[in-house]
């Protein structure tokens, strides 16, 4: 007798199954990116290439901002994504809008990056399109992140 699988409707989309999916697989490669900056690079770049359009002009327009920022920072993906990342915590990372079909990119920082302003700080902004107003101000996050 066959049995046959309903398919859950509540559990992960197939979008996350394939970030998870490439999250495993960077896991693997993480440890060689640590020791070698150009790995970590190369990865990045790859996934950048492997973007559609806007996401790939965003994406490369970011990692020309955040090495020219903070020139410490290693590149290198998380999953999937274009990330920077001091004694290897990321510190900053992009998220096309193609990755979960969403209507903007994001760029954000994580709790290792020093933007901390009282009580309540930003650390995920919305990205449409870069505009040289919009470059300065991520480039300006970033050195302060990396402070």
């Amino acid at each position: 007798m066959s049995q046959t699988k309903k398919k859950d409707t509540q559990g992960f989309s197939d979008e996350e199954r394939a970030a998870m999916k490439a999250r495993a697989k960077e896991l693997k490669a993480e440890e060689r990116a640590n020791k070698n900056r150009a790995a970590g690079e190369s990865d990045l770049l790859a996934a950048i290439e492997a973007m559609p359009e806007p996401d790939r002009t965003m994406a490369s327009r970011l990692h020309e901002i955040v090495t020219a920022s903070a020139p410490a920072l290693a590149p290198k993906t998380w999953y999937g994504m274009p990330a920077y990342a001091r004694d290897g915590k990321v510190i900053c990372f992009f998220t096309a809008a193609s990755k979960f079909n969403t209507r903007y990119a994001t760029f954000g920082f994580n709790e290792d990056a020093n933007l901390d302003e009282g009580a309540m700080w930003p650390t995920s902004f919305a990205l449409k399109e870069l505009t040289a107003a919009e470059e300065e101000k991520i480039s300006a996050l970033v050195k302060k992140a990396v402070s």
